[in-house]
C-alpha cells in the first residue's frame, strides 16, 4: 500500500517535475515520425547552441580587441566572480547556459582567472528551482521537512565545494594549472595523436557552425566594432537561453520516463551508483535543475533517503558539464585551447568535490545535516526558508555586484 501512495503522488505530480509545454504539440505527431523529428530537433538545436557560443566569442573578442581584462576590471576581486556566476544562473536557472556562455567568452579572451570563480558560482546558483519546488508542498508539514532537506542539500554541499575549493584556487591555482595542462595536451601544438583527433572533431563542427556564426557576423557588419560586438554578444546569449530551454524540453519529452527509471532502480543501491545515476540522468535531460526538482517528490514521499538523495544531486552536478564541454567543440587553435580550458575547470572542479567531499567521512555528513537543520526551521516557520533564498541568491550577490560598480 506505502508503494502504491508513493507512485500516486508521483504520477498526480509529474507535470509539475516536469515542466514547460512540448514545444512541437502543434505538429501532433506520433510513434516512430515524432521519435525522428525529435531528435533531428535536439541535434539541429546543439548546432546552434555551438554557434550561439562561438558568436559571443567572436563578439567579445571584436567588442574588447586586447582590453578583455580591462572590461572585466570590475570582477577582478574573485568574490565579485563569485557573485556574478551566482546571480547569472538564478536569474537564467541554468548553470549549463552560465558555463556556456563563459567558454564563449573565455575562447573571446576573457582571462581565465576571471572565468573560474564564476564557473564556481554557476554551480550555487543552480539550486533555487528545486527549492521552489519544495515550497509548494507547505501545506503537508513532513511532506515539506522531507522535500526541501533533498532540495536544500545540493546547495549545502555546493556551498560546502566552494568554501574548500575556493580559497585553494585563490592561494594555489589547482583547477587553473590542471586545466591548463590537459587542454595544453588535448589540443595543443604538442599534443599528439589525442589532440589530432580533438582537432579534427573541432575542425568538423566548426564546418557545420562557422556559416552561422559569419551570418550573424555579416548581420551586425554595418555597426561600428564595439557596438557590432556588444550585439553579437547580446544576440549569442539569448539564442543559448532560447536553445536551452529547447533542448532541454525536448530531452525531457523524449527522455524523462526513461531518466526516472533509472532513478527509480538505481539511487538505493549505494553510494557510486547514486552518482552515477545522478550524472546519467542529468546528461539525458540536460538540465541539473530538472533532475535535482524530480528528486524533490521522491524524497517528500519518503520513498528514498536524503543521504541516498545527497549521492544523486552530488552525481548531477557532474552530468551538468558536459554542454560546456561540447560547446568548446565550435573553436579550434588558440580559441579552442582556452574554451576547452574553462569547460575542464568546471568539470574538474566537480570530479575534484565529489572525490574528496564523499570519501571524507567528516565532510560528507555535513551537507545532510546542514539540510536537514534548515528543514526543520522551516517546518516551523516558511519566512526561514524566503529569507534564505534572499539572502543567499539575492540580496547578497545583488549587493555586493552593484556596491562594485558604483565604486
Amino acid at each position: 500500500m506505502q508503494v502504491q501512495t508513493h507512485d500516486h503522488f508521483l504520477d498526480r505530480r509529474a507535470p509539475a517535475v516536469k515542466g514547460g509545454s512540448y514545444p512541437l504539440g502543434f505538429l501532433r505527431l506520433s510513434g516512430t515520425p515524432k521519435t525522428v523529428i525529435d531528435w533531428a530537433v535536439v541535434i539541429v538545436a546543439v548546432g546552434v547552441l555551438i554557434t550561439a557560443v562561438g558568436a559571443i566569442g567572436s563578439g567579445f573578442r571584436t567588442a574588447a580587441g586586447d582590453r578583455a581584462e580591462q572590461l572585466f576590471q570590475f570582477a577582478e576581486n574573485p568574490f565579485i566572480g563569485l557573485m556574478i556566476g551566482v546571480l547569472a544562473t538564478v536569474l537564467t536557472q541554468s548553470s549549463t547556459t552560465t558555463t556556456s556562455i563563459t567558454v564563449g567568452l573565455v575562447a573571446g579572451g576573457l582571462p581565465i582567472h576571471i572565468a573560474i570563480p564564476i564557473l564556481f558560482g554557476a554551480n550555487v546558483g543552480t539550486t533555487l528551482t528545486a527549492q521552489l519546488v519544495a515550497l509548494a508542498m507547505a501545506k503537508d508539514k513532513e511532506m515539506f521537512r522531507r522535500g526541501y532537506a533533498a532540495a536544500s542539500v545540493h546547495d549545502m554541499y555546493n556551498m560546502l565545494s566552494v568554501l574548500i575549493f575556493f580559497p585553494l584556487e585563490l592561494a594555489f591555482s589547482p583547477l587553473q594549472r590542471l586545466s591548463g595542462r590537459v587542454s595544453g595536451n588535448v589540443s595543443g601544438e604538442e599534443s599528439g595523436p589525442v589532440g589530432r583527433v580533438f582537432e579534427g572533431v573541432g575542425t568538423g563542427v566548426g564546418y557545420l557552425t562557422k556559416p552561422g556564426v559569419l551570418l550573424l557576423e555579416w548581420a551586425v557588419s554595418p555597426l561600428d566594432k564595439v557596438t557590432g560586438g556588444v550585439t553579437l554578444v547580446v544576440v549569442g546569449v539569448l539564442l543559448i537561453l532560447a536553445v536551452i530551454t529547447l533542448i532541454s524540453r525536448m530531452l525531457k519529452e523524449l527522455l524523462v520516463g526513461r531518466a526516472q527509471r533509472v532513478f527509480d532502480y538505481a539511487i538505493g543501491r549505494g553510494a557510486l551508483t547514486g552518482v552515477l545515476s545522478g550524472a546519467f540522468v542529468t546528461m539525458l535531460v540536460q538540465s541539473s535543475t530538472t533532475t535535482t526538482s524530480l528528486a524533490v517528490p521522491f524524497a517528500a514521499t519518503g520513498k528514498f533517503s536524503l543521504q541516498q538523495i545527497f549521492h544523486f544531486v552530488v552525481g548531477a552536478n557532474i552530468g551538468t558539464t558536459v554542454t560546456a564541454l561540447i560547446a568548446a567543440f565550435g573553436f579550434s587553435g588558440i580559441e579552442g585551447q582556452a574554451a576547452l580550458q574553462a569547460a575542464l575547470v568546471h568539470l574538474l572542479y566537480n570530479l575534484m568535490a565529489a572525490t574528496l567531499i564523499l570519501l571524507t567521512p567528516g565532510l560528507r555528513k555535513l551537507p545532510p545535516r546542514a539540510a536537514s537543520f534548515l528543514a526543520r526551521l522551516g517546518t516551523e516557520n516558511t519566512l526561514y526558508i524566503v529569507g534564505w533564498i534572499l539572502l543567499v541568491f539575492l540580496i547578497i550577490p545583488g549587493t555586493l555586484i552593484l556596491f562594485t560598480v558604483v565604486l
